[in-house]
């Protein structure tokens, strides 16, 4: 007998689920950030901590796990608490806030489609602070590691890296050069120096292959508010791992036919397809101390280029975008 729609999504979401704790260590404070990031932020950017457990819990999550994972955030200067009584809310502290927007745009944001063929290289001091933070955080920012202390971008411009840096340990005194490759395949030749494209791509695959079958169980059917958040939270929460990893780097540097645009646009699409009936769970299902939680702000519609695609409203309607 084949299996009605409604089944078919519940056994997928049930894997998904499955796989989300099973993952060593478990990381309760990844999730959470992710929540933050892709659902909180955009809606006043403080909600209460019973908010946050109800959310996480279709994930497998923990009271305590909660607790202990927004406890840790808070003395990492991501967040700020305050009480009402037996109540307590966090809010995005000034840096955290920064920090998000930065993440934001880079996951949210459409690629690079041209390049001027010019490389902005960051020259390291020889000593100073933890070279395993600093190479983190390099290549957090998108950078290649060419040596120890040498490290290279394709697109970001000097004054660009230079505001970066001010956040990089162990890059204070770091010399910022501007240079251009002597063609095309001395360009790639870095690129396969800086990077490692091979181990991306097979982790951008697996993306795709998963939550590609995700997007086919909804083209066509009405979802449940809190399905959609489930799927939401988990389709950015896979996709932030990767994408903020990769360096973003110009078409004429990558594999013919990259893997990574059609991650891009599995996550676009899918994403636009249960954004509004997630945001109604939301509304649903968290507040802030005194107040429900505003409504999101225009500028997330503009997310992936703008959620156009057709929305979990059910077959015939179309999510508005902020030009609407």
């Amino acid at each position: 007998m084949k299996a009605e729609p409604s089944a078919t999504r519940a056994s997928t979401l049930q894997v998904l689920l499955r796989e989300f704790p099973a993952q060593r260590p478990l990381r309760a404070g990844s999730l959470i950030i992710t929540i933050f990031g892709d659902a909180i932020a955009p809606r006043g950017g403080a909600v209460t901590l019973g908010s946050l457990i109800r959310l996480a819990a279709p994930f497998g999550l923990a009271e305590r796990a909660v607790r202990t994972s927004v406890a840790r955030l808070a003395r990492e200067g991501w967040l700020a608490g305050r009480r009402a009584g037996r109540r307590s809310e966090y809010r995005l502290t000034r840096s955290g806030a920064q920090r998000f927007a930065e993440a934001t745009r880079r996951i949210y944001g459409e690629n690079p489609r041209s390049w001027q063929g010019r490389w902005t290289l960051v020259l390291l001091p020889a000593a100073g602070g933890s070279r395993h933070a600093t190479r983190a955080a390099m290549r957090w920012l998108g950078y290649g590691e060419l040596s120890p202390i040498l490290f290279a971008h394709p697109s970001c411009t000097r004054a660009q890296a230079r505001a970066a840096l001010r956040n990089v340990p162990g890059a204070r005194g770091a010399l910022v050069l501007e240079s251009s490759g002597a063609g095309l395949a001395e360009d790639r030749r870095l690129v396969a120096r800086g990077w490692d494209l091979g181990l991306l791509a097979r982790r951008y695959r697996r993306f795709v292959a998963r939550f590609q079958a995700v997007e086919r169980l909804f083209e066509a059917q009405r979802v449940e508010p809190e399905t959609a958040f489930i799927v939401r939270t988990l389709l950015i929460h896979e996709y932030r791992k990767i994408h903020l990893e990769d360096p973003l780097l110009p078409p004429p540097l990558l594999p013919q036919d990259w893997v990574g645009a059609s991650a891009y646009e599995v996550c676009r699409r899918l994403y636009a397809r249960v954004f509004a009936a997630a945001e109604r769970h939301l509304s649903q299902s968290a507040h802030q101390l005194e107040r429900p939680l505003p409504l999101v702000s225009r500028v997330t519609h503009m997310r992936f280029g703008g959620l156009r695609a057709r929305s979990a409203e059910g077959p015939g309607t179309r999510a508005t975008s902020a030009g609407c």
